[in-house]
């Protein structure tokens, strides 16, 4: 049996091929899918089948392109309610792929129409070598149950409490557990880093495995969830009946500096460089997500899908990345990039603005001198300890309403690592805050120099 993992940092999403005597499964596609085409080549495989664990949210599949382009037959839950053809998987549904069979679990929680597919090898006969367990089982976490119109959160979260303990947990201890996301993902909130385990090392060290009653698990698993993207519910409308091929998106167009300063006020400037070119200069009313961090679920999340888009990138090579990258989570609005990028902008004599940075060492002085702190982090991250008398208001929260700070007062902005907080200076200085600073390495930096000093 082949089996292979891709991971996607940008997204921290995890798709897998599975492939046996010339022909292969591929489980919860990227959106750009070459990649799979590629690697089954490279193993003189047909791909076959294509499953869905689920209607993913938070990017947008390519299950409809790679079956388009192969001829493989979509497979996925049957209360998936999928409007194009594929075949609906119900509880132990087996699907032959060469000697290796895969097994449906209905496994609802994360969503209603959630799977999970038990792996079996030829080569240990009826013994589970794998599952894959899509947003319900994450390493050292679960999936968020808040994704439904049509169920509560409790309804769902009851469900999922079911799903783990009397289909999953029932797998023999050494099975190997293969998530479609690991941490960083906003479809749960304490996944582990690694990028598989077992059903036995989740089951003595998932923090959501160790409440014993469904009543606590549910009270827990529906307490301070993180904000829900808006363009998570469109983003799972988009995968209901499959997104068109990325080939149908129209060419990037170069626009001159001239002719973005023309009508600036109509699109959103979006400068994916690093935080610290951006810092130094760029565009007035421009927003910074850097395409170092996690890009596109930050674009989703704070811009959503219908934002006319011009980027600022350092060669059209970085834009066309940024584009792909954008595509992939539903948003196909980039109008194009910024011709000769920030250097061309200078050249023509528009104006130009920069974020203010400082270090920890510098913010401890400002400190006394009465400079406010701003903790865009989530509440997990800020529960677990954060700078005395900062102001906390997470960034996620930033589209439903901006941080109420005095305007003439300076404020230092933070995150974890100053990722984050670059972001939200970019848009605290979008409307009209002129005495914002960054705060270089964030909180990470912050404890690091506070365990120096203290020896």
């Amino acid at each position: 049996m082949y089996f292979e993992q891709f991971y996607l940092g940008c997204l921290a999403h995890a798709s897998y091929m599975i492939g046996s005597k010339g022909e292969a499964a591929v489980v919860d596609p990227q959106r750009d899918v070459d990649l799979y085409l590629k690697a089954a080549a490279e193993h003189g495989l047909t791909i076959r089948y294509v499953f869905e664990t689920h209607l993913h949210a938070d990017f947008v599949s390519g299950h409809r392109e790679l079956a388009q382009r192969t001829g493989a037959k979509i497979c996925l839950g049957t209360r998936a309610g999928a409007t194009f053809p594929h075949i609906g998987l119900t509880d132990g549904m087996e699907i032959q792929v060469g000697d290796c069979r895969l097994r449906a679990l209905e496994t609802p929680g994360h969503t209603i129409e959630g799977i999970c597919l038990v792996v079996f090898d030829p080569e240990k006969g009826d013994k589970p070598h794998a599952v894959l367990t899509g947003d319900t089982l994450f390493i050292g976490d679960v999936g968020r149950p808040d994704l439904s119109d049509r169920y509560t959160p409790q309804e769902l979260a009851g469900m999922l409490y079911d799903s783990l303990h009397q289909k999953l947990m029932a797998l023999p201890d050494e099975t190997l557990v293969y998530p479609a996301h690991g941490a960083g993902s906003l479809c749960g909130r304490n996944m582990r880093a690694d990028r598989f385990s077992t059903i036995g090392t989740e089951r003595v060290t998932n923090h959501a495995l160790q409440i014993k009653s469904r009543e606590e698990f549910i009270a827990q698993l529906t307490t301070n969830l993180p904000t829900r993207p808006a363009y998570f519910a469109q983003d799972a409308a988009i995968n209901r009946e499959g997104a068109e091929p990325l080939d149908h998106l129209p060419p990037l167009l170069a626009i001159g500096a001239a002719e973005l300063h023309r009508y600036a006020g109509e699109v959103t400037i979006l400068d994916t460089r690093a935080a610290a070119d951006f810092a130094a200069a760029h565009i007035p009313g421009s927003i910074f997500i850097g395409l170092s961090g996690q890009f596109a679920s930050w674009a989703g999340s704070l811009l959503g899908l219908q934002t006319p888009l011009v980027l600022v990138a350092e060669s059209k090579e970085k834009a066309e990345e940024a584009r792909m990258r954008l595509a992939r989570v539903g948003i196909e609005t980039t109008r194009g990039y910024l011709e000769g990028g920030i250097d061309a902008w200078r050249a023509a004599g528009f104006a130009l603005e920069s974020v203010p940075q400082v270090t920890i060492g510098e913010l401890r002085q400002r400190l006394e001198a009465g400079i406010k702190v701003l903790d865009v982090r989530r509440r997990g991250e800020w529960d677990a300890g954060h700078i005395d008398k900062a102001q906390w208001h997470a960034l996620d929260d930033f589209p439903a309403a901006l941080p109420k700070i005095d305007s003439t007062a300076p404020t230092a902005v933070h995150c974890k690592s100053g990722y984050r907080s670059m972001i939200a200076c970019s848009y605290l200085q979008r409307a009209g805050h002129r005495n914002v600073v960054n705060v270089v390495g964030g909180y990470d930096a912050w404890l690091a120099e506070t365990a120096a000093a203290a020896g």
